[in-house]
């Protein structure tokens, strides 16, 4: 959620529980606009919160010109001090899934380690609880993050922006799955026929939909504040939420969670 409307999206999306208390909303405040200005982003929205069993990582976006490719993510503890994220690779989210289980401690320096008896000899793996950190910050919002259709459009260029003249979603076409896209890059869009591409806009339709994911009701979607706004769940990242104020262009999105997936989701459907 964008930190300039962070006090108005808190208490929207407050009825599930998911909130900060005032001394964090008002540190947040403060933090995120010196750190827009440090490293000179174009907008910092505050992602969420991921729970350690020493402290909580706070963390925080900051995106680019590119609103898509141009995104760093940071950490903090007291929502004052930001620590900038390693960047994810394919070796990284290897080692994560091999040697990273349970809980997170809350302390980045932490090792992970894992030991598998090989032809060799034994195998050690370890990881830092920063790069497991790093790997589910990604992989939730690669599989989690929601935007309204029509919210951002990708240019000429190909630079993905935000639509200026977006004016919200209609309350009939909020209460439909197909009006709502995961903000990653596609990946069921190049699976569609011709025939269904048809009747793409390919200036605002270049997401997936959340309606194309697999299991199907892996999202809840419910109308709350005196029906006013729009919540999305995600059952996958237990803790995920979404908002959309039907007919203005507010919207966002925090987690605040264990930071593990639901593998349980297909037995609970």
């Amino acid at each position: 959620m964008d930190s300039d409307t962070l006090y108005f999206a808190l208490e929207l999306i407050a009825g599930s529980g998911q909130t900060l208390n005032v001394e964090q909303r008002t540190a947040l405040q403060t933090s995120l606009l010196l750190l827009r200005k440090d490293y000179k982003f174009q907008r910092v929205l505050f992602w969420g919160k991921v729970f350690g069993l020493k402290q909580d990582y706070f963390i925080t976006q900051g995106r680019g010109e590119d609103e898509m490719e141009d995104i760093k993510y940071f950490y903090s503890f007291n929502c004052i001090d930001w620590f900038l994220l390693p960047t994810v690779t394919d070796t990284m989210v290897q080692e994560v899934s091999t040697a990273a289980k349970g809980r997170f401690m809350g302390d980045p320096s932490h090792v992970y380690e894992h030991v598998e008896a090989g032809q060799d000899g034994k195998e050690v793996t370890k990881v830092s609880e920063e790069s497991r950190l790093a790997v589910a910050v990604l992989q939730i919002d690669e599989e989690a993050s929601v935007v309204p259709r029509g919210a951002f459009v990708k240019n000429p260029h190909g630079l993905v922006q935000i639509n200026r003249s977006f004016g919200g979603l209609s309350y009939s076409e909020a209460s439909k799955f197909d009006n709502f896209l995961h903000f990653s890059k596609p990946k069921n869009l190049k699976k569609k026929s011709i025939l269904e591409m048809a009747d793409l806009n390919p200036t605002i339709d270049f997401l997936d939909v959340l309606s194309d994911d697999i299991p199907n009701g892996c999202w809840s979607l419910q109308f709350e504040c005196a029906s006013r706004v729009c919540i999305l769940r995600s059952f996958l990242w237990l803790g995920m939420t979404f908002y959309h104020v039907p007919m203005t262009p507010q919207h966002g999105y925090i987690y605040i969670g264990h930071g593990a997936k639901n593998l349980d989701l297909p037995f609970m459907l």
